[in-house]
């Protein structure tokens, strides 16, 4: 009896998806706070699922759809686009990542009792967007594909910043000394080598695509060797999400991109993904997706009150120090609807949740407290990004904030009339 109501509860929530959808395309209520809802629901509110009933397969999961959503948005980046974006992709990144963590860090270390290293600890789990999150959600927008793609490689920067900076602090706590050095080095030989994987990964695969295609039910051999890249790049130490994105870009543009290894050789040919794999790939995303934010919201671990509402005040104030970051950093000409929507998609998410665990693990002094305020964080951004863009959409917010990034950058302020 309880597999036949598990089937069926499965297919009642992917019919609600599709619905979510299309009620958000009347309401612009993204439909990743109703599956996140669900989630929260009926896991921490009424218990009927927990985190450890799925045991290894919860996390396994988690990492096959970050690997589909990354790879998808890959494919959907041109070759031109990724230029134009470089420069304010940058700015933005950094600066938001180095102004979190300090506001962050600086607001727990004045009002709890962490230590400074664990309080910057709090601010770089905390210093990133989800690319997960972000992703879904920027799918469903109407915005320039200039401004999505600096949301998505921000999302996926940041989760990298993130991972580094902690992993770097906890090694400063035990040692006694923070080594920015060495933390600088170890994100750009992250950044380049899982690249490198992934720009290789897709040319071999591009290589031999037409044969493949010649075996039948071939299609989901490209989603096995991404896996195979993205493991390989994970064991070495180094990020497998970028290599995964990277892998998207490049058997997508392929084409448009010249490697004297194919130019001289007659038995090398490349291939690109055809429009039936594309939207194979599209339809599995979405059906990971779902699942995937509901396993979210399953997941988050609500605390005792006095936590939740210092959570709620850091959430703030990621929020509104995220205002004078867009403004000083957006790009010449991005319109300020995009600019808006850019200053209030900033939701913490999967990274953050696993990071949040770590501390306490290694024995920090503080890390139970590290933990559920991540937990809090997380789960107000989510509700608290979903809930602006509704209402940057539909109410005169967005004149406000508007207003207020026109105050620190008045070629957008006149931009916006």
């Amino acid at each position: 009896m309880e597999v036949t109501l598990t089937v069926i509860l499965i297919g009642v929530i992917i019919f609600c998806a599709h619905l979510f959808s299309a009620i958000y395309s009347r309401t612009k209520i993204p439909d990743v706070l109703f599956l996140f809802l669900i989630g929260l629901l009926i896991g921490p509110i009424l218990g009927l699922v927990q985190p450890a009933h799925f045991g290894a397969v919860g996390r396994v999961f988690t990492t096959i759809t970050l690997i589909m959503i990354l790879f998808e948005s890959g494919i959907g980046i041109s070759l031109r686009g990724i230029r134009k974006s470089l420069k304010g992709l940058l700015s933005l990144t950094i600066l938001n990542f180095i102004v979190s963590v300090i506001v962050v860090g600086g607001l727990v270390f004045l009002f709890t009792r962490l230590g400074l290293i664990q309080s910057l600890m709090v601010g770089a789990i905390l210093g990133g967007t989800s690319s997960a999150i972000v992703i879904p959600i920027i799918d469903q927008l109407d915005m320039l594909e200039d401004s999505k793609r600096i949301l998505i490689f921000e999302s996926i920067i940041n989760d990298v910043l993130c991972i580094v900076f902690t992993f770097s602090l906890l090694q400063a706590y035990n040692l006694g000394e923070i080594k920015i050095g060495l933390m600088t080095l170890k994100i750009i030989a992250t950044f380049i080598i899982a690249a490198a994987f992934g720009v290789l990964g897709a040319l071999a695969w591009s290589a031999i695509l037409n044969r493949i295609r010649n075996l039948e039910n071939s299609t989901f051999t490209t989603l096995a060797f991404i896996f195979i890249v993205y493991g390989i790049v994970e064991l070495l130490g180094f990020s497998g999400a970028i290599a995964a994105l990277v892998f998207g870009f490049t058997i997508s543009n392929v084409s448009k991109i010249k490697f004297s290894m194919f130019r001289y050789s007659n038995r090398l040919e490349t291939t690109e993904l055809d429009s039936r794999e594309r939207g194979f790939f599209s339809e599995i995303s979405f059906l990971l997706k779902t699942f995937f934010f509901i396993y979210i919201g399953i997941s988050i671990q609500l605390s005792g009150i006095g936590l939740l509402v210092f959570g709620l005040l850091l959430t703030i104030a990621i929020y509104a120090i995220r205002i004078p970051v867009v403004s000083l950093t957006i790009p010449r000409g991005t319109p300020i609807k995009d600019a808006t929507l850019f200053s209030v998609i900033i939701p913490k998410g999967l990274a953050a949740a696993v990071l949040a665990s770590v501390p306490l693990q290694q024995g920090v002094v503080g890390g139970e407290v590290i933990q559920n305020l991540t937990y809090a964080v997380v789960l107000l951004s989510i509700i608290m990004t979903s809930v602006l863009i509704f209402l940057v959409d539909k109410t005169k917010l967005a004149e406000v904030y508007q207003a207020l990034l026109g105050k620190f950058n008045k070629s957008m302020s006149a931009n916006a009339h």
